[in-house]
């Protein structure tokens, strides 16, 4: 008989009604409009060569709870929506509160995977050094004001 661990937290997670008209968007839809967002985002670590690891590599980001998926790629320097359901070197799955936690800086990467909140899959190592590229950038001059509003949503969440 196997019992589940009392310490595992579960995460809110967003009501069906509302991941219903996400989850009938397009994959390619939403991975196109994410990696807008990015490309944006690392800019300056796209264009200086820091984000070369990911050259070629496909990378699949689920969001369970709101039934989407992101399928992206790096293309000459460019992050790129690559074709949904494709076969994926690295894949991150969770619920959109961990990873607005994640995203937030309200829970540290490590203990959202160790409570499996996050799932790490395919290349590990790939995933790995993704999670540790991530961790050594600062957020907070490029969000400003965005990221105290995900920061007060994400709290809001949790206390729902």
């Amino acid at each position: 008989m196997t019992t589940a661990n009392p310490q595992l937290k579960k995460s809110p997670t967003l009501p069906r009604p509302l991941a219903l008209p996400l989850s009938l968007i397009p994959p390619l839809v939403h991975s196109s409009v994410l990696v807008g967002v990015l490309n944006r985002l690392f800019a300056p670590e796209l264009a200086d060569g820091e984000m070369d690891f990911l050259d070629g590599k496909v990378s699949l980001i689920k969001v369970r709870d709101a039934r989407i998926s992101y399928y992206i790629t790096l293309v000459d320097r460019k992050l790129k929506a690559a074709p949904a359901r494709c076969t994926h070197d690295v894949s991150i799955e969770g619920d959109i509160y961990d990873f607005m936690q994640m995203a937030t800086r309200q829970e540290d990467p490590d203990t959202l995977f160790f409570n499996r909140r996050l799932r790490l899959g395919g290349d590990t190592e790939l995933g790995l050094y993704i999670k540790n590229f991530l961790d050594s950038l600062e957020f907070e001059d490029r969000l400003g004001p965005l990221l105290k509003f995900m920061d007060n949503l994400t709290k809001f969440i949790g206390r729902s």
